[in-house]
């Protein structure tokens, strides 16, 4: 309860004294925010006023041999037109820690499920989303139906689909730190990184070592790029690769775009092709993997994805033999691999499945192998999203996509020799 003012020409009493120094020695009195906000608008109170929310030409005879489409300089194709490109505790209590900074806005914002946040509780979305926000006051909310999908009320334990519009209600979030600057190192490769684009879309050549986007000790990464080179535009990441993979990447430009591109991933409507080099021999020209993966699972401390035919979400790839290569402990293999669906590391994983894992794969991979590979001239992970293939609608013919293996890759593999 809020205790009234005092009149002006009235003295505080000895009791009031006495709760000032409670207060001082932190034995009794009420917080600082609550003293700096005498209605008890604390982060979180749905009481509180002002509440808002949280938006190479040359290529090695063995490539040519081994893998011919992806030869020669990026290229993007629509139809048949080529586009180019601590100690002791303290005698008296500590001072309460200071609640985050919050922000006041008043929009309701609508999200766009993507494939990462396929099948996550609603709640773990919200609060990925709204950093700043107490738990207790996120469940309030969603109890109050504010929290809406695709406009209809949900529990917090409703699990998301890709392509799910969430509605998140105005809600007081942490502020957002100072934007970092992206070095212009880093944007002038990206500007010259476009494979294709119109109206609605563009398609990017991902650098590796590039992720998708900031978060878990980055400051920034594609999106947050691709923003900065572009101020004012919609542009949403379709889809994912890993950071140390490289190739296709797609972007909206538009939010009806990136819901019929959704759609189509989801219907399995988009072809996703990757170049890959395992550590071993692929036994049949062609091998399809079927098993079901589990992600975030905790192995010695690391988060991993595994086969887990139980609790796993279906997962298939199809891998398909392109060429052979020998080196000191045997043989390498390069393979295409077709995505059927796309689950978290899914081609590392089933490449280690079967017994191959790719070459310079420090999660899953066999690490004696990475070590004389990288004596070889690998530096990173193999692994290059080289083709995409859609039709969205509307559309007279499908697109198709390509990118060239990155000159890394290709010098690596010009130094191997082929096997028969």
């Amino acid at each position: 309860m809020n205790r009234p003012h005092l009149p002006a020409d009235r003295r505080p009493s000895k009791h009031a004294a006495a709760r000032a120094s409670g207060r001082r020695d932190g034995t009794s009195g009420r917080s600082d925010t609550e003293r700096a906000d005498p209605k008890g608008a604390a982060p979180g109170n749905p009481g509180a006023k002002g509440r808002a929310p949280a938006g190479a030409d040359s290529k090695s005879t063995a490539v040519r041999r081994a893998y011919p489409e992806t030869t020669g300089t990026k290229t993007a194709r629509l139809g048949h037109t080529q586009i180019k490109r601590s100690g002791p505790n303290p005698a008296v209590a500590e001072r309460p820690r200071p609640e985050p900074e919050l922000r006041d806005d008043s929009a309701v914002r609508v999200l766009c499920v993507d494939a990462e946040s396929d099948g996550q509780r609603i709640d773990n979305f919200l609060l990925r989303h709204l950093k700043g926000v107490p738990r207790s006051h996120l469940y309030r909310v969603m109890r109050r139906g504010e929290v809406r999908v695709n406009k209809g009320r949900v529990k917090a334990s409703h699990r998301l689909r890709m392509g799910d519009l969430v509605r998140i209600p105005p809600v007081r979030t942490a502020l957002p730190e100072t934007p970092v600057r992206v070095p212009a190192s880093r944007l002038a490769p990206l500007a010259e990184a476009v494979l294709y684009e119109d109206e609605r879309l563009l398609v990017i050549d991902k650098p590796a070592g590039l992720a998708v986007h900031g978060g878990s000790g980055l400051s920034y990464g594609l999106i947050e790029s691709l923003r900065e080179l572009r101020p004012g535009r919609e542009l949403e990441l379709v889809h994912r690769l890993d950071r140390d993979t490289s190739g296709c990447i797609v972007i909206s430009k538009r939010r009806s775009a990136l819901r019929e591109l959704h759609e189509l991933i989801r219907e399995g409507g988009m072809d996703k092709r990757y170049l890959a080099l395992i550590v071993g021999d692929l036994e049949r020209e062609k091998s399809s993997v079927d098993a079901p993966l589990k992600k975030n699972v905790l192995q010695g401390g690391e988060r991993m994805v595994q086969v887990d035919p139980d609790d796993g979400k279906p997962a298939r790839t199809v891998f398909r033999r392109l060429g052979r290569f020998r080196w000191v402990s045997g043989v390498l293999t390069l393979v295409e691999a077709e995505l059927i669906t796309g689950r978290t590391h899914q081609i590392r994983v089933h490449a280690a499945y079967l017994g191959t894992p790719l070459a310079g794969d420090p999660k899953y991979g066999d690490q004696d192998a990475n070590r004389a590979l990288k004596a070889l001239g690998l530096s990173r992970l193999f692994l290059h999203a080289s083709a995409l293939s859609f039709r969205l609608e509307g559309s007279a013919r499908p697109h198709r996509v390509e990118a060239s293996l990155p000159d890394d890759l290709e010098r690596f593999l010009s130094v191997l020799e082929p096997a028969a």
